[in-house]
């Protein structure tokens, strides 16, 4: 909300107000302060108000009154300051995660002090009375645009699928439902487009490649780039080579491959990553040195470890590619050849336990995309796999919960 608005005004253009001659303290005009005297004042967006009318804000909360002034320091009615006007409300804040850096301190400490502060969920859990519910979000979001084709069952099975994949978390399904009647409304906008009688679950398939974001464009739009100088390979067996699996934006998989290579050191031996590792990414390196210690009869005190992240442009971010390194790493060391018909996702402990990780469904997708026949996933990851139909025929999915497992199938 603009000050005024908030706050109280006074009217600059005497027009508005019955001429020329109307003084400008005839001219005053409640806020949203004032009008929510004794009920509820709910502000959408808090970060967006500016600091100074977050202040004015906190003293009317503090105060229960706050005097109305032109809020222009243009404006006659600069000059004008009331009596103090009754403003005791309860008030509600609402925002994203990124409004707590933009709020007043002040402001935020006495919202914690005397009030709650809530974080909502934003996935709930899996049922058949949700996804009845679902059913009926779509029947309203097809309703509510009056030009749409109805969905079949087997579409609207599509858009529950869709809102699993979007949860990322197993068993439970998204809230975030603009999103997803956005998706509603591109499928049966494609619907409608044919003539079809009914949208189906084929215009959601659709639907789901056009209604993405411009930062999923551009990074399909990348991905698509890189094929033109793709080094996957997906027959074979190449020793220190792995098929690692990485995830760009929000759902777009993509195959990396991870290199390893073993050299004389002319010091103390160390492991050497590159790739545009971020801090996760380098302490995973750390994990995978004691990870090598333990399963390679190598001694590696002389030796300098080199690992490479090829075609990594954008940075490795997290710790996923933990399993992918260590076998690399292992194959390198004993020199026996890795099959290039696998892929992997997974982090590692010191231990060697294969630990979950984030958008393995896109990682799986992707791999089987690239022609890569098996993928080995974490256990713990094994109930987060929504792969599409069309996918489950094309890869072998493998659950592993040791580092042991991984090699057994990959070496």
């Amino acid at each position: 909300a603009h000050a005024g608005a908030l706050l109280g005004d006074v009217r600059h253009d005497p027009f508005q107000s019955g001429g020329m001659e109307t003084p400008s303290h005839d001219r005053v005009e409640p806020g949203a302060i004032h009008k929510a005297n004794k009920g509820v004042l709910f502000v959408d967006e808090i970060n967006t108000l500016d600091i100074r009318s977050q202040q004015k804000l906190m003293t009317a909360i503090q105060e229960g009154e706050f005097s109305i002034t032109g809020q222009s320091e243009r404006s006659s009615g600069a000059m004008v300051h009331t009596e103090p006007v009754p403003t005791d409300f309860v008030m509600v804040a609402a925002g994203n995660l990124d409004a707590m850096e933009n709020m007043h301190p002040a402001l935020r400490s006495r919202i914690k002090g005397y009030g709650y502060e809530v974080y909502m969920n934003d996935t709930i859990d899996d049922t058949p009375e949700m996804r009845r519910k679902y059913a009926r979000f779509v029947a309203q979001e097809v309703e509510k645009d009056g030009r749409l084709p109805h969905f079949t069952d087997t579409a609207v099975e599509e858009v529950i699928l869709e809102a699993q994949r979007r949860a990322m978390r197993k068993d439970h399904l998204t809230l975030k439902l603009r999103d997803l009647g956005g998706l509603v409304r591109v499928a049966g906008d494609i619907a409608r487009a044919e003539d079809a009688e009914f949208t189906t679950r084929d215009h959601v398939l659709q639907a789901k490649q056009r209604s993405r974001s411009i930062e999923q464009q551009i990074a399909d739009d990348y991905i698509e780039r890189r094929k033109d100088y793709d080094l996957t390979v997906s027959a074979g067996d190449v020793v220190g080579r792995v098929n690692g699996l990485a995830v760009m934006g929000e759902d777009s998989g993509i195959v990396m491959p991870v290199m390893a290579e073993v050299a004389p050191s002319q010091g103390p031996g160390k492991v050497i990553a590159t790739g545009k590792l971020q801090d996760i990414a380098e302490e995973a390196v750390q994990n995978v040195s004691a990870i090598i210690k333990k399963f390679s009869d190598e001694d590696i005190s002389e030796k300098d470890i080199h690992i490479q992240y090829v075609q990594a442009y954008e940075g490795v971010q997290g710790d996923s590619a933990s399993v992918t390194m260590a076998t690399a790493v292992i194959s390198a060391l004993e020199n026996i050849p890795i099959d290039q018909s696998i892929a992997m996702t997974g982090s590692l402990s010191v231990r060697g336990d294969v630990l979950p990780v984030g958008g393995v469904t896109h990682k799986i997708e992707a791999a089987a995309k690239a022609g890569v026949e098996t993928v080995i996933i974490p256990k713990a990851n094994e109930q987060d796999v929504m792969i599409e139909e069309e996918y489950e025929e094309m890869v072998e999915i493998i659950p592993v919960s040791h580092i042991s497992e991984v090699l057994e199938v990959a070496l």
